[in-house]
C-alpha cells in the first residue's frame, strides 16, 4: 500500500486537530499525551440556522453538506450555490438555489445511537424505503482482509490521540477517503458531503467504519446507495434487520482474518483462505475494539 492510495486520507499532524496535555499515569508518573481537540462547528442552510455539531471541524463543508443530505433536508438535485466557512466564528452556510424552510422538520428529532450524541431530524425512514441498492456488485474476501490491513496501518488521528471514529469509502480493495471525527454520524456525514460535491458513483462502493453497525449506521449507509458496510465492531438487532430489509451486505467484526456476515450474504465471494491471512497483530489494533465491541 501506498498513502497515494487515498484520495483523502487523517492527517494526524494537523496542529489543529489535536493538543498536548499533561498529567500522572496509574503509577503516579509525570506523562504527557497527545488528546482529540473538538469545537463547535454551526450549520445554516441558507439563512436558517439548522444545528451546532461538536466535531474536529477538519472538513467543514462536506461535513455540512453530508448532514443535509442525510437528514433529507437536502435533495441529491438541489442545486448548491455556495458554501461559505467562517473559521473564526465556526460557521459554515450551505447556499442552493430552492428556498427551504425547515421549520416544522426541526421539531420533530430523533435522537441517534452515536456515542457523541447526534439528532436525526424528521422521517429518518422517509428515503430508506425507497432506495433500490445494486444488486449484482460483489465483495470478495480478500478485499474485506486488504482493507482492514491498509486501514489500520495508515497514520490517524486514532492513533495519534484516540477518542475518535473513522469511516472509509472503499472500492474493492483500495481505500479511497477516509474520514475521522469525534462522532461516527459525523464521519459518516463528511464521506456523504465529499461524495455529493464531487460526484462519486456510490453503487459499486463498500463503506468501512470502526464504529458499531447501528440502525443510524445502516440507514446513512443506504441512504447513500452503498450496497456494502463493514465494521471492525458488531452488530444491533434492529440494525441487523434494516440491512435485510434494503439487501445491504452487512459484514462486522471484521478482525485479522475473522468476520461475521449477517445480511445480503448472496453477494459475498470467498476467495481467500483465512488460514493464510492469520490473526491480527497488536499494530492493527484499535483500542476500542480489541476485547469488545
Amino acid at each position: 500500500m501506498t498513502l497515494d492510495e487515498f484520495t483523502i486520507r487523517p492527517d494526524p499532524a494537523d496542529p489543529r486537530l489535536t493538543e498536548r496535555v499533561s498529567g500522572l499515569d496509574q503509577d503516579g508518573r509525570a506523562i504527557e499525551t497527545s488528546v482529540t481537540v473538538e469545537r463547535p462547528l454551526t450549520l445554516f442552510l441558507n439563512g436558517q440556522e439548522v444545528v451546532t455539531m461538536m466535531t474536529i471541524a477538519d472538513y467543514p463543508e462536506y461535513l455540512g453538506v453530508g448532514y443535509l443530505l442525510n437528514q433529507n433536508m437536502l435533495k441529491p438535485d438541489d442545486k448548491i450555490t455556495g458554501i461559505d466557512v467562517d473559521e473564526e466564528t465556526d460557521v459554515v452556510v450551505v447556499r442552493t438555489e430552492r428556498r427551504t424552510d425547515y421549520q416544522e422538520k426541526l421539531k420533530k428529532k430523533t435522537l441517534t445511537s452515536g456515542c457523541a450524541q447526534g439528532t436525526a431530524f424528521g422521517d429518518v425512514m422517509e428515503v430508506f424505503e425507497t432506495v433500490t441498492l445494486n444488486p449484482d456488485v460483489r465483495l470478495r474476501t480478500s478485499w474485506i482482509y486488504a482493507l482492514s490491513k491498509k486501514i489500520n496501518l495508515t497514520p490517524s488521528l486514532y492513533l495519534e490521540a484516540g477518542a475518535i471514529h473513522g469511516c472509509v469509502l472503499c472500492q474493492e480493495d483500495r481505500p479511497l477517503v477516509y474520514m475521522e471525527d469525534v462522532g461516527r454520524h459525523n464521519a459518516v456525514d463528511k464521506v456523504r458531503g465529499y461524495m455529493h460535491l464531487n460526484g462519486v458513483d456510490p453503487t459499486d462502493k463498500i463503506f468501512y467504519t470502526t464504529g458499531r453497525l447501528t440502525s443510524e449506521m445502516v440507514i446513512k449507509t443506504v441512504q447513500m446507495r452503498i450496497p456494502i458496510l463493514v465494521s471492525r465492531s458488531g452488530f444491533t438487532a434492529w440494525g441487523v434487520q434494516l440491512a435485510r430489509q434494503a439487501n445491504l451486505t452487512l459484514v462486522g467484526r471484521a478482525k485479522g482474518k475473522r468476520f461475521i456476515a449477517l445480511a445480503g450474504t448472496d453477494r459475498l465471494v470467498f476467495d481467500a483462505d483465512p488460514g493464510a491471512v492469520g490473526d491480527e497483530g497488536k499494530e492493527h489494533q484499535r483500542k476500542g475494539s480489541r476485547d469488545e465491541d
